[in-house]
């Protein structure tokens, strides 16, 4: 083949001319490193038609690679991360890394199975799935619900590694993610952007890391992203303008996604596709840079620059539009964190009803419709723990004298198991205090409640005076100090066929507390908007680079 000319660009732009039946990918290397000064040959990395050249063994010249006159190729340095590892401390460092990953998709497929099939919530919280509005919606069977969930969990812990910049377990997180959102059925899939959005979010971490092996793969996404975003949102985004009352809080997203595609087109050989999708992308980002103006006036507001920035941004930069936002904003967390409480409140009460024989809550809103028709709050709900939820049977049995009967039994018997585990609870709290036991039993039946037991206790020079205080007292039936304990330690009935309470429960499960913590954390601090608030500083880089990239394609050419 003899002598060609090589169009580099990246770390350093011009053109080479090298023997290609002689030169090594090695000796380009450390030609580029030298004319760069990047601080040595493996301090670079050189990518052809999407193919990360590797030196091999030393003997593979050009040619033989399949390089050919005028090609292109990219030169990019390598990140500081990536320099000084040894062999083993990269070993153990992937080990580490493949160990939390497996944790972190046993603790999403865990918290996916307790909160989609109506089981009680070991926790107090719930998962529960929204629509852009913050309404509550179900959709499609239990099995689309957990695969839903599981996806949207680790879509969101993705995002925060994004956030941190570690590219490589996000992937590896939002592949688990795109697993999990393939188990649901697509056409439920289809009415919603989150596939779309995590496929633009995995190309994203591709480009992050400058993997541009990933290549092919990458257009097939942002194909299918485009699709997918042009189906829930609409032609030119009619759909979601409706939606959002005309606001545009897709545009951030439309600028990754297009500068994403401009890259693919590039590193394709595509320039002119290339230069379209980069300019398209680069309006976007100047459409995006807010006004230091319209800044200034909403921080004079009182509000913060984070908050008022993508405010700006997610209408058009329009000042009173941004304001209307951000009170709406406002009324909406102040209403989510009353409806979260409410919540809690309500997963409270489920506990101390206890568990239906296949382990789930009682449904507090058949609860809600049986009292409503005259029947008492705990007799209604232990009929409807026994059957299932089925809210006739559960009539049924509250009708029937015999079986009505049997029902009080259980209620009662419950309480009474409830109370002794509370007051055994408060004995050994008090004891371990350094109070007499003779004395804490003494107050505990006269006062019913730990908390005035101890303030007795603590009021006494000596403790065992409050044998003389009422000896013959009884303990109350059922008082406020063992309600608001027997909320979180109640057990489940005596009754044939169910099952033990949630504490029990509780004690066999395996939970790993702290993955579970990372998946949720992300979930209750998102927002319907969450998924488009992207800062393009990164993206208007990038935008410029690969400009210059083509500028100096076009130069050359």
């Amino acid at each position: 083949m003899g002598w060609g000319k090589l169009r580099i660009g990246g770390a350093w732009s011009g053109v080479l001319e090298v023997e290609m039946d002689e030169w090594t990918v090695a000796m380009l290397r450390e030609e580029v490193a030298n004319r760069s000064d990047c601080g040595g040959p493996h301090s670079i990395n050189l990518i052809c038609a999407g193919r990360v050249l590797k030196d091999g063994d030393g003997t593979e010249k050009l040619s033989q690679l399949g390089i050919r006159n005028n090609a292109k190729i990219l030169a990019s340095k390598v990140s500081a991360d990536q320099d000084g590892k040894s062999v083993k401390d990269e070993f153990l460092a992937e080990e580490e890394r493949s160990k939390k990953l497996s944790r972190l998709k046993a603790a999403a497929t865990s918290l996916a199975s307790r909160h989609a099939d109506g089981s009680l919530p070991v926790e107090d919280f719930n998962l529960e799935l929204e629509n852009q509005s913050g309404e509550k919606v179900q959709l499609g069977s239990e099995t689309d619900q957990r695969a839903i969930m599981m996806g949207l969990m680790l879509h969101a812990n993705a995002k925060a590694l994004i956030r941190r910049q570690q590219y490589r377990d996000a992937l590896e997180v939002l592949t688990m993610g795109e697993e999990a959102f393939s188990l649901c059925d697509p056409k439920l899939i289809e009415m919603v952007d989150n596939v779309s959005i995590l496929q633009i979010d995995m190309v994203w971490c591709y480009f992050m890391l400058r993997d541009i092996t990933w290549l092919s793969v990458a257009g097939i996404r942002l194909a299918k992203a485009r699709e997918g975003i042009e189906r829930a949102h609409g032609k030119e985004s009619t759909r979601l303008r409706i939606l959002q009352g005309g606001r545009y809080p897709e545009l951030a997203l439309h600028l990754r996604m297009e500068l994403l595609e401009g890259v693919v087109a590039y590193h394709s050989g595509q320039l002119q596709k290339s230069k379209n999708a980069l300019i398209s992308a680069q309006a976007k980002y100047l459409q995006l840079q807010v006004p230091d103006e319209a800044l200034s006036l909403l921080m004079s507001m009182g509000y913060k620059e984070r908050e008022a920035k993508r405010a700006l941004r997610m209408n058009n930069l329009d000042v009173g539009s941004a304001v209307d936002f951000l009170v709406e904003e406002k009324v909406k967390k102040a209403q989510k964190r009353e409806e979260n409480l409410q919540r809690q409140k309500e997963i409270l009460e489920q506990k101390q009803y206890g568990r239906t024989p296949l382990r789930k809550a009682v449904d507090l809103q058949k609860l809600k419709e049986l009292v409503s028709i005259g029947f008492e709050k705990d007799l209604a709900a232990e009929a409807l723990r026994r059957n299932e939820n089925d809210t006739q049977k559960a009539l049924d049995d509250l009708t029937n004298p015999e079986t009505n009967s049997a029902l009080q039994n259980d209620v009662i018997s419950r309480k009474r198991k409830r109370l002794r585990k509370t007051t055994a609870s408060a004995t050994e709290n008090l004891v371990s205090m350094g109070f007499d036991r003779a004395s804490v039993d003494s107050a505990l039946r006269t006062f019913g409640s730990e908390e005035e037991a101890l303030n007795y206790l603590l009021g006494q020079p000596n403790a065992n005076a409050v044998e003389q205080a009422n000896p013959s007292s009884a303990l109350p039936p059922d008082t406020h100090g063992t309600d608001r304990l027997g909320a979180e330690h109640a057990v489940g009935s005596d009754a044939e066929g169910s099952s033990a309470g949630p504490s029990a429960q509780d004690d066999s499960l395996e939970r790993d507390v702290e993955m579970e913590d990372q998946l949720t954390e992300g979930l209750q601090n998102a927002d319907a908007y969450s998924d488009y608030d992207i800062e393009v500083t990164k993206e208007g880089e990038a935008i410029i680079e690969y400009l210059a990239l083509l500028s100096s394609a076009e130069n050359v050419g």
